[in-house]
């Protein structure tokens, strides 16, 4: 019987609207900390903390949650005898296009 992998790091959030809003915040508040600090000087570092809170804590994991958030749903791996395949989970079984998973 084929069972689903789930012991990966999750950073998808529950819809894209959500997580493309976390990005705008995020990478705002970032670039904003840096490019106000001549204007408003070492006030405008009070920015970064809240970018990095909406990053969740990286940009790279932001990027990462981006492509699980647009996934989700859509691809499903499956490990059976030793080999993990990936499958578009909205079509019929036998027109599902499947790839070996690296491991």
């Amino acid at each position: 019987m084929p069972t689903q992998r789930t012991d990966g790091p999750d950073f998808a959030s529950s819809s894209l609207p959500r997580h493309l809003l976390r990005g705008v915040v995020g990478f705002g508040g970032l670039i904003g900390s840096v490019a106000l600090l001549p204007v408003t000087g070492p006030v405008s570092l009070l920015m970064l903390p809240a970018g990095l809170l909406a990053l969740r804590g990286c940009p790279m994991c932001w990027a990462v949650g981006l492509m699980q958030t647009i996934s989700r749903g859509r691809l499903r791996q499956t490990c059976e005898d030793g080999q993990c395949r990936l499958t578009v989970a909205d079509r019929p079984q036998k027109e599902r296009p499947s790839a070996p998973v690296p491991r």
